[in-house]
């Protein structure tokens, strides 16, 4: 046997695994053990646990969840196709899938009625992997065993017969190859993080630092009591469900259709704000009905003279205007063909007018007044960016109601089919994303790598295009009317009174907000040095390296794994490990994601099979070496 072990068994160690099983249609190929280790089953891991709240759902409609390759993919591996979220469901209810059976009565229902635009529970997503997972094993070829060992990995030791896996309980795995397949991991509270906590605690307040939601121990907040949320993308969202709903409060609706929220008296009482000061643009509802996307400034021939120039490439400088032009390209192309009764003039003539302003904001918006009337029609990056500006507002009550319109506005806009152009912006700035892939990694400038790509363009492409469902901010709209949320506004500050508590200002109204109890509500920071994950440390530390970058402007690190392309870890001495392998968010590889859009080449499958393709090739070079070792033994 060889024996592959993967660190993980989440949805990437999973579908890892398939892309693996996939390769292995000859008869040729040695033995092979693949043994996967989590605490958490397989398939799920921890992030897709079926063992957390049900009312936590994907940001993502069941339509456009799958774990499968499609004949969209160009890889290198054989495609085998499957059901995306809601094909599974549907096979689920309809009696198709015998091997699937479920127990739980509130899951049940969700499948009888869920559809392809609704947006599943996490749970329902859980037994959507489990299901991959289980079929995944059974079509294992002959010679082929794979299986999971409940637990976590504490080491890697490498030794003379290749790497041995220490596990929490005592076990050690012998290994030919290893792979860090983590997902998202946790993060050790740090330096300010760590002076919050001790002086919130002596002090008799409750600091949440950054966590995932479903992890965190919300029962630290008081019902009734004032709580400071900074930060108001999912994870924000997620603790306000689990805040309100989760603690018996309850949802209607009016005769005339309008949700009201009924509290429990359970829930505290809860103060929203972050530098934008708004919620995450919600998911897109309405369909395309003009001309098709196409990419007119981002386009292959412009990413080719980027690369084709002596130099870095500058995320900021090169790169990022190319974005914004496309993104006023898309939701005008829309506009002009998909409901041209919206406008005074014809596509063909605003694309001239477009090419004349040529990203310059102020022009555009001179323009678009002429043609556009209805304001909420009228789109730039500015404005999409910082939705509020520079408005300063009277008084606490000011900011509140105009955030408040704000989220009413942007539902209309990103549920209304009148406003299509919110779905080709969607198809836009996820074009914009996929194109960024084509730029290899190390021809971006420094500061491009460490911060502009991971920090900036990714929280500007989440708030963009990977928000919550919209029923989320219409929840929050009647959370706002109940009294239970209060919206602070942008440019929000907070800072710690040992006396009074946590204390909440912002620079655009007057007055401030005192609470027990704040909750920083994003998701910990990448470094894996400094992981909560005692593997991921040591493989950041001892087998790997982070990765730095370094150049005239600009010296820092990612705080994520470097590996070469086909997903093998750089070792210290930068030179690639032969037999291990790391992919996910915690490497500095392509920022793709696990599951994905059905018929999309979606890059995280491209991926996934790539590193299939590298760790098949080393599997098979560890046994020939083993064959040829015997050989020589034999023959002496």
């Amino acid at each position: 046997m060889t024996d592959v072990v993967i660190v993980g068994a989440g949805p990437r160690a999973v579908m890892l695994v398939e892309r693996l099983l996939a390769r292995r249609t000859r008869d040729a190929y040695p033995p092979l053990r693949i043994t996967l280790i989590d605490p958490f089953p397989p398939g799920g891991g921890r992030i897709w646990r079926h063992e957390q709240s049900a009312l936590l759902k994907l940001n993502s409609m069941a339509r456009d969840v799958t774990v499968f390759t499609d004949d969209s993919c160009l890889i290198a591996g054989p495609v085998r196709s499957g059901p995306s979220l809601i094909e599974w469901a549907e096979r689920v209810r309809d009696g198709r899938l015998p091997d699937v059976s479920i127990d739980d009565p509130a899951l049940a229902d969700e499948v009888r009625e869920l559809r392809g635009d609704g947006f599943p529970t996490r749970r329902l997503q859980s037994a959507y992997l489990d299901w991959f997972w289980r079929r995944t094993v059974a079509i294992a070829p002959p010679g082929v065993e794979v299986q999971w060992h409940q637990g976590s990995a504490e080491w890697v030791d490498d030794t003379a017969e290749g790497w041995e896996v220490a596990l929490s309980d005592g076990t050690r795995l012998p290994a030919d190859l290893v792979v860090y397949a983590l997902g998202h991991t946790g993060r050790a509270p740090e330096n300010t993080t760590l002076d919050v906590i001790a002086t919130a605690a002596a002090a008799g307040f409750t600091y949440l630092e950054p966590s995932f939601t479903a992890d965190a121990d919300l029962s630290r907040l008081a019902p009734g009591a004032d709580v400071i949320v900074r930060g108001m993308g999912l994870a924000a969202v997620d603790a306000v469900v689990l805040l309100t709903q989760g603690r018996g409060g309850r949802f209607s609706r009016t005769s005339a259709g309008h949700l009201i929220y009924t509290p429990s008296g359970a829930e505290p009482r809860l103060h929203l704000g972050s530098r934008r000061g708004v919620p995450y643009r919600s998911k897109v509802a309405s369909q395309l009905q003009g001309d098709a996307p196409a990419r007119e400034v981002l386009t292959p021939a412009a990413v080719t003279a980027l690369l084709d120039r002596p130099g870095t490439v500058d995320f900021t400088d090169d790169v990022w205007p190319l974005i914004a032009r496309e993104l006023v390209w898309g939701h005008y192309r829309e506009l002009f063909t998909g409901h041209p009764e919206r406008v005074t003039t014809t596509w063909e003539a605003f694309r001239e007018t477009l090419r004349q302003v040529d990203g310059d904001t102020d022009a555009l918006r001179r323009a678009v007044r002429e043609v556009v009337h209805d304001p909420l029609d009228r789109f730039d990056v500015p404005r999409l960016d910082r939705p509020l500006g520079d408005e300063t507002f009277v008084d606490a009550d000011a900011v509140h109601d105009r955030v408040r319109r704000h989220v009413a506005d942007d539902l209309l806009l990103r549920t209304s089919q009148d406003h299509s152009a919110s779905q080709a912006l969607f198809l836009t700035i996820l074009g914009a994303f996929l194109a960024l892939a084509d730029i290899p990694p190390e021809r971006w400038s420094a500061r491009s790598r460490a911060v502009d790509l991971p920090i900036t363009w990714h929280a500007f492409f989440s708030y963009v295009a990977s928000g919550p469902p919209a029923h989320r901010l219409e929840e929050l709209l009647a959370l706002a009317d109940a009294g239970v949320v209060r919206f602070l506004g942008p440019d929000l500050s907070v800072r710690l009174d040992e006396q009074r508590g946590f204390v909440a200002t912002t620079s655009r109204a007057p007055g401030e907000v005192v609470a027990d109890a704040l909750v920083d509500a994003w998701l910990p920071a990448a470094g894996a040095a400094a992981s909560d994950n005692p593997a991921l440390r040591e493989l950041a530390t001892r087998h790997g390296r982070e990765v730095h970058v370094a150049d005239d402007a600009y010296t820092g690190s990612l705080g994520r794994i470097e590996v070469d392309p086909d997903g093998r870890v750089i070792g210290r001495d930068g030179a690639a490990h032969a037999t291990m392998f790391a992919l996910g968010p915690f490497t500095a590889g392509p920022e793709a994601g696990a599951f994905t859009r059905p018929q999309s080449n979606a890059l995280s499958l491209r991926h996934t099979d790539r590193v299939a393709e590298a760790v098949t090739a080393a599997a098979s070079a560890v046994a020939s070496a083993r064959s040829t070792a015997r050989v020589r033994v034999a023959s002496r």
